[in-house]
């Protein structure tokens, strides 16, 4: 049996862009990204990550601050993220002050994922130079934190400038609210949550080629850490996988052929990164199943294939499933449904109790049968004594 580095029980949650079709009701897509969060509530999912982007069409969740303020009034336990929220295209002092005041608002389950903005065509539409996006990142984040730790900045870039500025709130949570930092491929996400300490958001398929990139960016997480008197955390890491899980696999199969071809489109008309699929592969479904790009089966498909990426990673904190709008409204719900009721469960360990009491009493279930028979047939001895 494999010994990971990391074994403590999982969390869940939702990595929402969202991917909503472009022939869905606007208003309604977003109404029901609400609604889903109330229903992973009740399902006892962990968090859920809200995205930010502002060009092509699906991805239409434009501010992810407010998703989470309306979320806030609408649920009670889960946690509600940024995911991510572009630093570069923000005066990082006004994206303080605001995120500050949401985790006063949350009571705490905010949290503050940032990234440097995933769109090329977003970037362009500012005349941000997409090759000073990440030194932008980088600066803005060494600012946020000097913030939101109760300093007082002063400090002029080519993009911005603060005069003696400090936050008129500061944070809920201290010393400060929970930060993340996405990664994708290059080593620049995980070299700044190493410089203070944060969580990373890790997005990608699962083929063991992309698990071996996200081993390497790890390493270099632990050594950035190191370096800056940080003990990189596995608890903090959250790995994003694509899918969708119903009773049965061809149910899965069918429900999954829904919107695939319409998410795969945009992967190759919008998503600066390589496609992973081929635009027109016969069995587009099939491929993302059989290439370890997507679970799409049933949840000991998905149990079995947690298991694989975990153990080659060595354990982390949490799965977010990543939001595609792959299967029909109801079948969606009906996925998170089973990952509620029979996947989460063996990951979070929350059924060993029961399950240690159901194995001790079958094991001496014998010797209980013989004293309750017993204890019967006295009772009824003495009843006819007595008669």
């Amino acid at each position: 049996m494999t010994t990971l580095a990391y074994d403590k029980p999982m969390r869940f949650g939702l990595f929402l862009a969202p991917f909503h079709s472009n022939k869905l009701n606007p208003t309604y897509a977003l109404e029901r990204d609400l609604l889903l969060t109330e229903h992973l509530d009740r399902l006892g999912f962990e968090e859920i990550w809200y995205g930010e982007h502002h060009s092509g069409g699906m991805e239409m969740i434009a501010t992810p601050e407010l998703m989470i303020a309306a979320a806030a009034q609408r649920t009670k336990h889960i946690r509600l993220g940024t995911g991510v929220k572009s630093l570069p295209y923000y005066n990082p002092f006004m994206l303080a002050e605001a995120m500050a005041q949401l985790d006063h608002m949350t009571r705490g389950r905010a949290m503050f994922g940032i990234g440097p903005g995933a769109l090329p065509s977003d970037a362009k539409m500012l005349a941000i130079p997409v090759d000073q996006l990440r030194r932008r990142m980088e600066e803005g984040l060494d600012t946020i934190v000097a913030l939101m730790r109760g300093e007082t900045v002063t400090r002029k870039t080519d993009w911005f400038e603060l005069q003696a500025a400090r936050l008129s709130l500061g944070c809920y949570s201290q010393p400060m609210m929970e930060m993340a930092v996405a990664t994708i491929r290059s080593p620049a996400g995980v070299v700044a949550a190493g410089k203070y300490g944060m969580g990373l958001l890790t997005l990608g398929p699962l083929n063991d080629a992309v698990l071996d990139h996200h081993n390497a960016n790890w390493k270099i997480h632990e050594a950035e850490c190191a370096k800056h008197g940080h003990v990189a955390d596995r608890g903090k890491w959250r790995i994003t996988m694509m899918m969708h899980i119903a009773e049965t696999r061809e149910q899965a199969q069918k429900d999954a052929m829904w919107g695939f071809h319409e998410f795969n489109n945009y992967s190759h008309d919008v998503v600066p990164a390589p496609a992973a699929i081929p635009r027109d592969h016969p069995d587009i479904v099939g491929f993302a199943r059989d290439n370890q790009i997507a679970i799409i089966g049933t949840p000991d498909d998905a149990i079995r294939e947690i298991e694989r990426v975990r153990t080659k990673l060595g354990g982390f904190g949490t799965v977010l499933v990543f939001g595609n709008d792959l299967a029909p409204w109801p079948a969606q719900q009906r996925s998170f449904e089973l990952i509620a009721e029979f996947v989460k469960p063996h990951f979070s360990k929350t059924n060993a109790m029961r399950q240690a009491s159901y194995d001790l009493t079958a094991g001496a279930i014998g010797e209980y049968r013989k004293e309750s028979g017993a204890a019967a047939q006295a009772a009824s001895d003495a009843y006819e004594k007595k008669k």
